[in-house]
């Protein structure tokens, strides 16, 4: 707690600790491991616990100890049913509270941002008195022009995991058709800028080589196919999404193995572990099963990225060298792999990398880098979905 009130935030999230500390330092936040003492002078509590395992005991634990019924808005993602659980649990205590569920919908590397300029703000509750204050609450983000859905409780925690579906099947279809656009000559990158400017399409999260990730997607994604199977239900596009997603790494080192002629015993570097840039999370990370993928098929594989390493090790248990710079990973490499996009792989001295590398092949898997100036240097250079 001390460490996070110094703005020593254990994970890396852009432009985070900034904000932490200056806050801290104006008086606006503060921070407290005396529940009773919050609880009691707090009328409106956001429970936004990275899990859903004891949310019900902190929800009665603060009703007991308040000094009028709180409102309780529910931001920690949660299956469908559990505002529903909680106010039943907080009534069978026959204690009073409000509970809202208020999805958010953060992107790792860009949570802040994604907090500042929300697509949509979503208030699941009947109480008009709840939906009121939380609306003083957000009044900034309100007069903005931020639109706000007022809904039930089931709705507003289905539209989470419904948005985390609908964005994996949308990332998985652009890399299906990336693949087909390499079997015709076609450049997915110029297709994927056509379909973006399509109203009904839109551009984000319509790159090819991106892959399905992050801390909650998964999670999101179990929770929505349990309840629907439950009920009968079944979702045969989630399923092959997710599908689409987990044999993304699987046809990378296909890619990697037909320029090598095998991957057995070859150097292999590769440059971000991280699931995207401005983030040091690995969950889901196309470049993580990558690695993976590529040691378990006789690779040689070091790699490098700005801030993802110590999450990267835990996963990878040591099968992977890892470099303290972009040059050091490319040093010896027979193929360097861009694996997560990171602005400054951009403004890399390729003159230096090509004197480091053993071979001067590029497998770009996140179409980040200026192909024609690369091959001008003289690399060979291998994108995603670009015949």
């Amino acid at each position: 707690m001390v460490e996070m009130a110094q703005g020593n935030v254990p994970f890396f999230e852009k432009n985070l600790k900034e904000i932490i500390r200056r806050n801290v330092r104006a008086g606006r936040l503060s921070y407290s491991t005396d529940i009773e003492t919050f609880a009691r002078r707090t009328h409106v509590i956001f429970l936004a616990e990275d899990k859903a395992e004891g949310l019900a005991d902190i929800a009665l634990r603060i009703t007991r100890l308040a000094s009028k019924p709180p409102i309780l808005s529910i931001v920690t993602p949660v299956p469908v049913g559990t505002a529903t659980k909680l106010e039943q649990a907080i009534k069978d205590a026959g204690l009073q509270a409000t509970i809202v569920s208020q999805p958010m919908f953060f992107t790792d590397g860009c949570a802040v941002e994604d907090f500042n300029w929300p697509d949509r703000i979503i208030l699941g509750s009947t109480s008009q008195d709840a939906i009121h204050m939380l609306k003083q609450i957000f009044h900034p983000l309100v007069m903005r022009g931020v639109p706000v859905i007022v809904t039930n409780q089931a709705t507003a925690e289905l539209v989470r995991e419904a948005a985390t579906a609908f964005v994996a099947t949308k990332i998985s279809f652009i890399n299906e058709v990336a693949a087909l656009c390499e079997r015709v000559d076609a450049d997915a990158v110029n297709l994927a800028l056509a379909l973006g400017l399509d109203k009904k399409i839109a551009p984000r999260c319509l790159q090819p080589g991106a892959g399905m990730g992050g801390v909650f997607a998964e999670s999101d994604m179990d929770s929505l196919v349990e309840l629907a199977q439950s009920h009968g239900v079944p979702l045969k596009v989630l399923s092959a999404a997710r599908e689409v997603n987990t044999y993304l790494a699987e046809r990378l080192v296909d890619k990697i193995s037909l320029v090598l002629n095998s991957v057995e015993n070859k150097e292999v570097g590769i440059l971000g572990l991280a699931f995207k840039p401005n983030t040091n999370s690995v969950a889901g990370s196309s470049s993580i099963r990558l690695a993976e993928n590529l040691v378990s098929k006789g690779a040689h594989v070091r790699a490098y990225d700005p801030v993802a390493i110590p999450e990267a090790k835990i996963r990878l248990n040591g099968s992977v060298r890892y470099c303290d710079s972009a040059y050091a990973a490319a040093e010896g490499s027979e193929a360097l792999v861009v694996g997560t996009g990171w602005p400054e792989f951009r403004a890399l001295d390729f003159d230096r990398i090509k004197t480091l590398v053993k071979k001067p092949l590029i497998i770009d898997t996140k179409n980040l880098l200026d192909s024609t100036r690369l091959r001008a240097l003289g690399f060979e250079y291998v994108g995603v979905g670009r015949g």
